[in-house]
């Protein structure tokens, strides 16, 4: 028995797989908007990042410190969970003010700022959750909608 896969076959495979992988870029390639609503989407995106970097500054301070007192996510261990946020919280915004990659850089910003509401306050009443909240929703309008003007990607 012979595992031969006839050519026509085999090509439609390929085209459907080129096909959803143009799906796929296409959500990251930043997408044409009115100018009024590019530069509300810069403003946002700048204004978020600058807002979020003293929080991931002061985390950056603490690294050095032994022991490390900080949430244990997903049982990786303090030191390191420490590590992923200061990485999302103060790496990924600076690389979000220059419009690098937004999309892609917009989920560890995304997933701490969950991890923030719904685990580390997840018991605790809602005045201690918004602060991480009010992070969490422009982090994911700007996924939805891209990062507006002067991002550093090809534009459509």
């Amino acid at each position: 028995m012979s595992n031969f896969v006839p050519e026509s076959q085999t090509s439609i495979h390929f085209q459907s797989f080129i096909l959803q992988m143009s799906k796929v870029s296409r959500f990251f390639l930043v997408t044409p908007h009115s100018p009024t609503v590019d530069l509300g989407l810069f403003i946002l995106r700048v204004g978020i990042s600058l807002l979020m970097l003293p929080h991931g500054w002061s985390k950056l301070q603490r690294l050095h410190d032994k022991p490390v007192d900080f949430y244990n996510f997903l049982g990786l261990g303090a030191e390191m969970s420490l590590l992923l946020i200061v990485i999302a919280e103060f790496f990924c915004s600076l690389a979000l003010i220059l419009g690098i990659g937004t999309r892609a850089i917009l989920i560890p910003l995304m997933i701490g700022m969950a991890v923030v509401s719904f685990m580390v306050h997840g018991p605790d009443p809602f005045s201690e959750k918004e602060h991480a909240l009010l992070f969490l929703v422009p982090y994911f309008v700007l996924f939805i909608t891209g990062p507006g003007i002067r991002a550093s990607r090809p534009r459509e």
